[in-house]
């Protein structure tokens, strides 16, 4: 049965409320139903739908590679095997208009997502910082009207890009992530692996919650914590550091 308004309203509220600076939630990256399964049997209170590990699983390449709609069918196996919190990583919006996304993501189910600053349709550019900031404004008038806070993560690429200048890369990222802010975002994601001290300062200088990225098999889960971040996530390096552990176990019967 599709969930109801006030059902999605009440998870996207559960989502929202779950990021706490300096107390962070985890929310492993996951691709289908089983992964999904795995993390909340694990005890985790929501999860992120990742781009790059779906588009994996089913052959695609990552930048949109995958149709809109096939990733939303994923979704929807996602949200139907689980009972938390589900967002979704929809890229850099897959070339759709912010009522298209907004209304595909609550008709399966998802309350968040993430949505970056490159745009992989046109050539992999990078919006300026308005254009980034008015895409994030239609996108919050939009779950307005649907009538459910959808938690809207900002993401830009700065650093993985390895965008302009990198003594003032951490000045252009906030800059940037400010008016994200100011346009309705509800958490940012600088997404890269940062020092700490980088790191200390997005927290410090952002004014909403702020989103890093570990991997599970590499990072300290303490780290984060101390350093004001609210929500971490995996990207792409669960799936991995899987694949890894998958090719010894096979390799044994090679």
């Amino acid at each position: 049965m599709a969930p109801t308004k006030e059902h999605l309203a009440q998870r996207a509220v559960t989502l929202r409320d779950l990021h706490r600076p300096g107390d962070p939630v985890v929310l492993p990256t996951v691709w289908d139903a089983w992964s999904a399964n795995l993390a909340v049997d694990a005890g985790f209170a929501a999860l992120t739908v990742g781009s790059h590990p779906v588009a994996d699983s089913v052959g695609k390449p990552d930048g949109e590679g995958m149709a809109f709609d096939d990733l939303l069918a994923r979704v929807a196996q996602i949200t139907a095997a689980v009972a938390v919190p589900v967002s979704v990583d929809v890229e850099s919006g897959y070339g759709e208009p912010a009522q298209r996304l907004i209304e595909g993501l609550l008709g399966v189910g998802a309350v968040g997502f993430n949505i970056e600053d490159t745009v992989h349709r046109e050539g992999k550019r990078l919006r300026s910082v308005q254009e980034h900031a008015d895409l994030i404004g239609r996108l919050r008038a939009a779950a307005d009207t649907a009538g459910v806070h959808v938690v809207i993560n900002a993401r830009t690429d700065l650093f993985l890009r390895k965008d302009g200048d990198e003594g003032s890369r951490v000045d252009r990222a906030i800059a940037r992530l400010r008016a994200a802010a100011e346009a309705g975002a509800d958490v940012l994601y600088p997404v890269g692996h940062h020092d700490a001290a980088t790191l200390r300062r997005l927290t410090s200088e952002l004014p909403l919650p702020v989103n890093a990225i570990a991997a599970p098999d590499r990072a300290d889960p303490a780290l984060f914590g101390p350093l004001g971040v609210a929500r971490i996530s995996f990207g792409p390096y669960w799936q991995a550091a899987l694949s890894a552990r998958s090719r010894e176990i096979l390799q044994r019967w090679h």
